[in-house]
């Protein structure tokens, strides 16, 4: 192939890249670019609800395990009458994650029943769902066009959930930077209602992969908000995968 011709076809490609067909390569390249063996961090939460009353937490997380098929620990280290208080979730790529609450006081843990899902996490705006990696393939989804969201040019998509996935939300909004690849704001929608909305602000690149250290989340029900600010991020650490099963997760 002549010089003129190979620089036809790198264009041609580059333009490919750029410029997905349709919203499944769109989210594809979002959740490959995603991708990392391990993560970890420590977040400041702020609850403001409906009274605009305050209350602030902090957690660790750690993950390990590829997307959509990982495993994680969420564990809330402040204030002292939550501390200990941990979530275990097992993703799998072809289903709704398995799901345990272990609380101190309690002595025991308990699986989180998938009815269960749509429920608040430990008086966070997150439900247990929104806590759980959610593989592509669950979905399906269609290009509505483009947007602009926070400066950045977007693609907005919608995504409904496949018979086999188990899922509180009838179908999601989703906003994301063509620049990046990156997801930026998330509604979830229970037939045509609003009734969550997550954004992920703030985006750095941290050892390669862009990371929202700051992520609101508003429940319209409840009319109260969560702030979640990420702190001590790191991917790809050696995590050795016993701390993620029930016997260590009661330690």
């Amino acid at each position: 192939m002549n010089k003129p011709l190979c620089a036809l076809a790198l264009l041609a490609w580059h333009a490919s890249a750029a410029y997905p067909q349709d919203a499944r390569q769109i989210m594809t390249e979002v959740q490959n670019r995603a991708q990392s063996k391990s993560e970890h961090y420590e977040g400041s939460l702020e609850v403001i609800n409906a009274s605009q009353k305050i209350s602030k937490k902090r957690w660790a997380y750690d993950r390990l395990g590829v997307y959509g098929n990982s495993k994680s620990e969420l564990r809330f280290i402040a204030p002292p009458d939550v501390k200990g208080v941990a979530l275990l979730v097992i993703n799998h790529p072809e289903r709704a994650s398995d799901q345990w609450m272990w609380i101190p006081a309690e002595e025991r843990d308990r699986r989180i029943a998938l009815q269960d899902r749509s429920t608040r996490f430990f008086g966070t705006d997150f439900s247990f769902e929104d806590l759980e990696e959610r593989d592509i393939d669950q979905y399906d989804f269609k290009l509505l066009g483009d947007d602009k969201l926070d400066e950045g040019d977007c693609w907005k998509i919608e995504s409904r959930p496949k018979e086999s996935k188990t899922s509180q939300y009838t179908s999601s909004l989703l906003w994301v930077r063509k620049d990046r690849y990156f997801l930026v704001r998330t509604d979830n929608f229970i037939k045509d209602r609003l009734v969550r909305q997550i954004a992920y602000r703030d985006v750095e690149s941290i050892d390669g992969i862009w990371t929202a250290l700051s992520v609101a989340v508003v429940d319209f029900t409840r009319n109260s908000r969560t702030m979640l600010s990420l702190e001590k991020v790191k991917y790809n650490l050696p995590v050795k995968g016993g701390q993620f099963t029930r016997e260590s997760f009661r330690q």
